[in-house]
């Protein structure tokens, strides 16, 4: 199944059908309701901005970093996959297309689409628990398995793998631009990216090696990546912007993840 053939599995789903749900669980496989997911194998990275290097405050000291594996969006959930699982659709760029990134999602709607996604696939369909990346995951991922990636897919040309505002303040559907050296899309750009972890401007400083999962508590959430409507500075793999959990705009969206030890479920 490709991206483009997620509205007729959803369409399925919504009968009561789960044959588009049993396809094999690996590499760049389909899952409810057509987001595609690609395996990243784990491993140590510098988290971070290193000395020397233009960023802020917060994104220092850089430090060793290890992730476990696991299988994340290939591409920003979109529209019409929010749709198919919501039931209705709360973004602001509507014509932009089905898919076009969900937006106007907060962090807190995002945990309803995923609660609502792992109890529909607690049967017969994909395994879950899918979840949001921690920051770590993310940046991992968006720099191509922690490779030393300015932007997500390339150390320099921004232009190449992301939508900013130097291209015009509209967003584009998924997968329009080059994807990063592990297949993913729209990493840097097009939406801002909510991540699991609650924000702290010192939390590199207190990180665990391995497997950070940010704060215990906090009152924003870390949104990653960039937007259609930012600068080139804020599409950087190592960038760090937080929210409240509530909060809901039309630039900020988000991808799933789903840890490698729930695909033997």
């Amino acid at each position: 199944m490709t991206k483009n053939s997620w509205l007729a599995c959803a369409l399925l789903l919504s009968s009561g059908a789960v044959a588009c749900a049993r396809a094999p669980i690996g590499p760049s496989r389909d899952l409810t309701p057509g987001i595609e997911l690609v395996h990243v194998k784990g491993g140590c990275f510098l988290m971070g901005t290193a000395p020397g290097t233009p960023g802020g405050p917060e994104e220092k000291p850089a430090h060793e970093v290890c992730v476990n594996d696991f299988d994340i969006g290939k591409y920003e959930v979109t529209q019409g996959q929010w749709t198919a699982v919501m039931g209705s659709n709360p973004s602001h760029f509507k014509a932009c297309g089905s898919e076009c990134p969900v937006e106007m999602v907060s962090w807190n709607d995002v945990e309803a689409f995923l609660g609502k996604l792992n109890a529909r696939s607690g049967g017969q369909g994909a395994p879950g628990p899918y979840r949001l990346p921690t920051e770590a995951e993310w940046e991992y991922a968006a720099r191509s398995g922690g490779k030393a990636e300015k932007y997500a897919g390339h150390d320099t040309d921004v232009t190449s793998v992301g939508r900013f505002n130097a291209q015009g303040s509209n967003l584009q559907p998924v997968g329009g631009l080059a994807p990063n050296g592990l297949g993913l899309h729209d990493m840097s750009g097009n939406v801002w990216e909510w991540t699991n972890d609650w924000y702290q401007a010192t939390y590199y400083a207190l990180s665990p090696r391995d497997n950070p999962t940010g704060p215990a508590t906090g009152d924003h959430r870390v949104v990653r990546g960039g937007s259609f409507g930012d600068e080139a500075f804020d599409l950087r793999t190592s960038y760090r912007n937080f929210l409240p959990p509530d909060y809901r705009s039309m630039s900020k969206g988000f991808r799933i993840l789903r840890p490698a030890t729930a695909r033997s479920r």
